[in-house]
């Protein structure tokens, strides 16, 4: 397994093909209804709530970095994005775009991740697909995921809900994500390693949504960071948000880095964040469910919502306000 490649031939819907899904994928998702290898897959009818699907792609560089790889990322961005609606996932699909002369070893080593991740959230792979490129057309490995959930009756999240008054949460501190990658991808050393923060929310949210089901709306700061996901929140409910500064939690090596480089925590990507609004006297109930989860030991209210002009602010530590913007463009390509 270490010396094989990936040849054009494993894309072409010959035996090679099919050995290399025996083989390598199906192994590690192996489910009844994957297991039948058709061309499609039946997801069981649910009362009781409304289905959502959401589907993404994942380019990131390097493939592999401290706290994760492409597989687990693929993995928890999907699961998050159905997280953010309140719903419990039911079933994923993966698309792998390889190119020619990828190690084998690394594409098991990517879907044993993946499996791992899906284990835990739990969610099952149900159908997929494997497409080959030419070496040097291609750039290692491209992850797609679609992922199908549950929203129970009587959850609703959305912006248009929030008021002012309303409290902002976040379940950690921020910028890791992108932090290891900047760091893995340019060999930086801080002398402590920083760790991509890349973990599967659906339990968080369903803690959250266990004790305050009255919960306003959430997101998951992906690209664009905090910055990004109150930006778009504040964009469609018509109301503005501040941000405490000083309850922002940043790790110290991130914060280092930040320094270093001059940029700005709340404008880069996190893959284990969360972001909830709640009516701001549910506030404790809401900081004390995301404490009793794994991921959300170190939650914080960070802000609230208010009914002046719809838009970003930060209270700083010196007691002025400052408006923060999103930039046109990402503080660091592929990053996810």
């Amino acid at each position: 397994m270490e010396d094989k490649k990936i040849l054009l031939t494993h894309g072409s819907g010959g035996r090679l093909m099919r050995d290399l899904i025996r083989d390598v994928i199906l192994p590690a998702f192996d489910n009844p209804s994957l297991r039948k290898l058709e061309d499609t897959a039946e997801i069981p009818a649910h009362e009781g709530g409304r289905l959502v699907m959401t589907t993404d792609g994942y380019v990131v560089r390097p493939l592999f970095f401290p706290g994760g790889d492409i597989g687990k990322l693929a993995v928890c961005g999907t699961v998050n994005d159905l997280a953010t609606a309140g719903a419990r996932p039911l079933a994923m699909s993966a698309g792998f775009i390889l190119e020619e002369g990828f190690p084998l070893a690394d594409l098991e080593r990517i879907v044993m991740s993946m499996k791992e991740a899906a284990d835990g959230v739990p969610v099952s792979f149900i159908t997929g697909d494997t497409k080959v490129v030419e070496k040097g057309r291609g750039d290692g490995i491209y992850v797609s995921t679609t992922g199908v959930g549950l929203v129970p009756q009587g959850i609703e999240l959305s912006p248009a809900k929030i008021r002012p008054g309303d409290a902002v949460l976040i379940n950690g501190p921020v910028g890791s994500h992108e932090a290891a990658i900047l760091s893995a991808r340019n060999d930086f050393s801080l002398g402590v390693a920083v760790r991509s923060d890349c973990a599967p929310l659906f339990r968080l949210m369903e803690a959250v949504l266990r004790e305050v089901p009255e919960a306003r709306c959430a997101r998951d700061p992906t690209r664009g960071g905090v910055a990004a996901a109150l930006t778009e929140i504040v964009e469609a409910a018509g109301y503005g948000i501040e941000l405490v500064e000083d309850e922002i939690p940043v790790e110290e090596p991130v914060r280092n880095l930040c320094e270093l480089l001059g940029l700005d925590p709340l404008l880069m990507a996190n893959e284990g964040k969360m972001l909830v609004v709640v009516p701001g006297e549910k506030a404790d109930a809401c900081l004390k469910a995301m404490k009793g989860a794994p991921e959300g030991a170190d939650a914080r209210v960070i802000g609230s919502v208010n009914d002046r002009k719809p838009r970003l602010t930060v209270k700083t530590p010196y007691g002025t306000t400052r408006i923060v913007t999103v930039p046109s463009g990402s503080q660091l390509p592929r990053i996810c």
